[in-house]
C-alpha cells in the first residue's frame, strides 16, 4: 500500500517539474533582487513584518470575542494587544525596527556559533570538526553584524532574505530538474 502511494506520489512529482523549476526561478530572480537592493528590500521586509503582526493582532483580537466564556481570554487579549502595539511601533518606526532585529540577529549568531563551539571541542562526536567551523563561521558572523552596527541595520535583513531565497530557489529548481528525470516507465506504473 506504502508502495503504491510513492509511486503515484513519484507520477505527480514528475507531472509538476515544470512549475517546480518556475518556481525556483522566480525565488532566485527576487532573492537577486533583493540581494541588489539590500537597503529597499530590508525597508520591505519591516514593513511586511509589522503589517503581519497587524493583521495577527487583529485577527487575535477578533477571536477573543469569540472566545469570551474561556478562562484564559485575558490572556488571548493581552497577546493580541501586544501584536497590535508591536506591529504600530514597528511601521511607526521603522529605522528602530531594523536596528532591533538586527541586534537580534547579532546576538543570534554569536550564541548560535559559540554554542556550536562549545559542544563540539566538548563532545569530540564524529564530524565534529564541521560543527566546529560551523560555528566559527556563525560566530565571525555575529561579530561582523555587531561591528558593523547601526550600519549594518540598514541592509543586513533585506541581504539575508535575498540569500535565502537565492538558495532557496535553486533548491526547487534542482528538484524540479531531478523530478523530471523520473523515467517514464516507472511513472506509468504507478498508474495500474
Amino acid at each position: 500500500m506504502s508502495f503504491d502511494n510513492s509511486l503515484i506520489e513519484t507520477q505527480e512529482l514528475r507531472k509538476a517539474w515544470g512549475w517546480l523549476v518556475a518556481l525556483g526561478i522566480g525565488l532566485m530572480v527576487a532573492g537577486l533582487a533583493a540581494i541588489s537592493s539590500p537597503l529597499m528590500s530590508t525597508s520591505a521586509m519591516v514593513a511586511l513584518l509589522g503589517i503581519l503582526l497587524l493583521v495577527a493582532g487583529i485577527a487575535q483580537l477578533v477571536s477573543t470575542f469569540h472566545c469570551a466564556g474561556w478562562q484564559g481570554v485575558l490572556l488571548h487579549l493581552l497577546v493580541s494587544i501586544l501584536y497590535l502595539v508591536t506591529g504600530f511601533l514597528v511601521l511607526e518606526n521603522p529605522i528602530e525596527a531594523k536596528k532591533g532585529l538586527t541586534l537580534l540577529l547579532a546576538v543570534f549568531f554569536l550564541a548560535t556559533g559559540l554554542i556550536r563551539i562549545v559542544v563540539a571541542l566538548k563532545e569530540r562526536f564524529p564530524g565534529w570538526g564541521w560543527v566546529l567551523l560551523s560555528g566559527a563561521v556563525t560566530t565571525v558572523l555575529g561579530l561582523i553584524i555587531w561591528r558593523q552596527f547601526p550600519d549594518s541595520a540598514l541592509w543586513l535583513i533585506g541581504l539575508l532574505v535575498g540569500i535565502d531565497l537565492v538558495f532557496g530557489g535553486w533548491m526547487w529548481l534542482m528538484l524540479g530538474f531531478m523530478f523530471r528525470q523520473i523515467p517514464e516507465q516507472e511513472a506509468s506504473s504507478s498508474a495500474k
